[in-house]
């Protein structure tokens, strides 16, 4: 029981560790102090390490020897990686899903797209993407394509979220209507090759560092 205890424990620190990261609340190379965590979440160290681990499966902390652990930094090759990646899986989910996907399904996922289009800020927009591209490749009913690629979604919100803090633009997404046009036509591959080449966009956006210095970051917009 003590053993289950900490494990919906250690789900939960991770989950809310997760979320800070990703919405750039927790900043990349900050230091994660095992005992103001546990102290936070009123838990013994034994769920926080384990949190830990799960973050480090993420890719969102990386534990160092006599540094403890941070929360991993990302530049352009790795934004660049998980673009790439997300091309290769989701265009396998795309192929899978097709045959399985309705009208009622398509519509919905027309709808999502048309609230991305409207959104006033990047995290409307984001869940609105997020939930368009769930929407065609969750009917391929691969449970471990579709965390893996749940997992790397995680990751371009964060890159997006650190490179739009502000100045986000609404936007028109052509690559989500032609998708789903030649899906409705039962054009799978080129519904996949569009999808391919939507996921791998990557804009970059003027950041400005709480130091004052002002940088570029990249962000997968797709």
């Amino acid at each position: 029981m003590a053993k289950e205890r900490d494990d919906t424990i250690a789900s939960r620190i991770s989950r809310v560790l997760a979320d800070r990261i990703i919405r750039g609340e927790i900043a990349p190379d900050a230091r994660l102090r095992q005992d103001h965590i546990a102290e936070e979440f009123g838990a013994s160290h034994v769920p926080v390490r384990e949190a830990f681990r799960r973050l480090e499966a993420q890719g969102l902390a990386i534990s160092e020897p006599r540094r403890g652990v941070r929360v991993a930094s990302f530049d352009l090759k790795e934004v660049r990686e998980v673009a790439e990646m997300r091309a290769a899986l989701e265009s396998l989910a795309l192929k899978h899903a097709a045959q399985h996907l309705t009208p009622a399904i398509l519509d919905a996922a027309e709808e999502a797209t048309r609230e991305g289009d409207a959104a006033a800020d990047v995290r409307a927009w984001e869940e609105a993407n997020r939930r368009f591209h769930r929407l065609i490749l969750a009917p391929c009913g691969m449970v471990r394509l579709l965390a893996s690629i749940d997992d790397l979604h995680a990751a371009s919100a964060r890159f997006l979220f650190s490179a739009w803090q502000s100045g986000w633009e609404k936007r028109t997404d052509h690559d989500h209507r032609a998708i789903l046009s030649a899906l409705r036509q039962g054009r799978v591959e080129e519904a996949a090759s569009i999808l391919q080449k939507h996921v791998q966009w990557i804009g970059r956006a003027p950041v400005r560092t709480p130091s004052g210095v002002t940088r570029e970051a990249f962000a997968i917009v797709g």
